[in-house]
């Protein structure tokens, strides 16, 4: 299965597809073991061959992506007021969680005001230290376990404006907590700001949930606390939505 997966992984990476030789050489396996798992990956949708003899990634991913955006997404009243959320702002509102111990972007509602950010779809895992989604999860976190989490995770500057030691993070971390929102500008996406507020806090790491919405960085710089209040009420109406379905 791990050598299936690392297949999948290496075809995945290669959107002009790939050979069998290919493969087996990303892969450092041997031409017939790589063969074999690329006939069962075909067999079963995960991976297409091309008429050039090259595999490309199949059908059955984007199902099973399909299945963890459900998953994801929680009760259709939190998706209703993600939605209601973009579409009266016109920012773009995000919902995320620890899964499996790491922070996860969960739900996305596009606002049409919002520099559009590809990378911010659920599944998303990657830069926590940069998002404030990802702060406002960390900062639920004790001092050691934050350590630990960017320790494991790293720090990789996405921008100049990236914080990249922990000790400019933790101060970050306090600012936000005085605000009363968690805060990026520039740190993730040059001109893009972020905001975010806790909404579902809790002993299980795992059930804690963050709001969070996005804007060009000159307008987060003149409303603030506009964004913030608005913030803050869609973070209660998510809430409401997660207990009901509790």
């Amino acid at each position: 299965m791990s050598r299936a997966l690392r297949v999948l992984e290496s075809v995945g990476r290669a959107p002009k597809g790939l050979t069998v030789k290919q493969i087996a050489r990303r892969c450092e396996l041997t031409v017939a073991t790589t063969y074999h798992l690329v006939r069962t990956l075909a067999y079963e949708g995960y991976v297409i061959r091309r008429e050039d003899g090259t595999y490309i990634v199949g059908l059955e991913v984007a199902d099973r992506y399909r299945e963890l955006v459900t998953a994801f997404r929680g009760p259709p009243a939190v998706g209703e007021t993600l939605r209601r959320a973009a579409l009266d702002t016109g920012y773009s509102h995000y919902l995320g969680r620890f899964v499996g111990g790491q922070v996860a972007l969960t739900a996305v509602a596009e606002g049409h005001r919002s520099p559009y950010l590809e990378d911010l779809v659920p599944g998303f895992d990657e830069g926590a230290h940069a998002t404030a989604l990802g702060k406002s999860l960390l900062a639920t976190l004790t001092t050691d376990q934050r350590y630990r989490y960017l320790r494991e995770y790293g720090m990789r500057p996405f921008t100049t404006a990236t914080l990249t030691t922990t000790e400019s993070f933790e101060a970050d971390l306090a600012a936000g907590d005085r605000r009363g929102m968690q805060l990026e500008m520039g740190q993730f996406r040059q001109g893009v700001a972020c905001a975010a507020v806790l909404v579902a806090p809790d002993k299980d790491m795992e059930r804690r949930v963050v709001l969070a919405c996005a804007l060009p960085a000159s307008e987060m710089m003149t409303s603030a606390r506009v964004v913030r209040a608005k913030l803050l009420t869609v973070a209660r109406s998510v809430a409401d939505g997660i207990a009901s379905d509790n």
